[in-house]
């Protein structure tokens, strides 16, 4: 079977306001990124300098970098799904260590797909006036994507830029791609071409 891919608009430069946003890192674990890992995905690993170099300019320009950690425990139904990974405390489930957080920075451990089901992100967004989201990480289908819809049904901002987020095809790839800017209000944008006020 073939299915055309719909058309969707990444752009080449997007401003984002510094004083209203905030970088979040999705599950960059070890368990997904490094190979070895229970669910390794190889574009994972490849994203990792993207995402760095992100992180990196968030921090100059002021912005928070914040990071989702998919976090199971013995018993978990999702293991019945996907077999077992990410358990809290072994080393699958720490966040691979070019993309540490640096002292400060906020981590929300999570037991679903996104990252605002039962953790304490969307308070914190609040409370720091922050409401556009940039989402990077793994797995563009699955975590990225249903914490993009969580946000986007809150109307927060949300922004992607597209060689930040990896998935374990091609087609989950575009498919995501497609519904956080058609269905979630969303923007995309080439990772080199985000720029924070500080940038320029």
């Amino acid at each position: 079977m073939k299915v055309e891919v719909p058309e969707y608009e990444v752009a080449e430069r997007l401003d984002v306001d510094p004083r209203r946003s905030v970088l979040l890192i999705t599950d960059m674990q070890n368990d997904f990124a490094r190979e070895g890992g229970a669910l390794y995905n190889p574009a994972a690993a490849a994203s990792i300098p993207v995402i760095g170099g992100l992180a990196d300019r968030a921090r100059q320009a002021g912005v928070p970098v914040w990071y989702s950690c998919d976090t199971h425990y013995e018993g978990d139904p999702e293991w019945e799904v996907w077999g077992r990974h990410v358990e809290r405390g072994t080393p699958g489930w720490k966040i691979v260590e070019e993309l540490t957080p640096e002292p400060g920075e906020r981590v929300f451990e999570k037991n679903r797909y996104d990252a605002f089901y039962g953790t304490g992100l969307e308070h914190a967004l609040r409370i720091n006036h922050r409401d556009c989201l940039v989402i990077s990480g793994t797995v563009a289908n699955i975590c990225v994507h249903y914490t993009a819809a969580s946000a986007g049904h809150r109307f927060y901002d949300v922004v992607v830029p597209v060689e930040s987020v990896s998935a374990l095809t091609e087609f989950d790839l575009h498919a995501t791609f497609r519904q956080v800017s058609w269905l979630f209000g969303g923007r995309l944008v080439h990772a080199d071409g985000l720029r924070f006020a500080a940038d320029r």
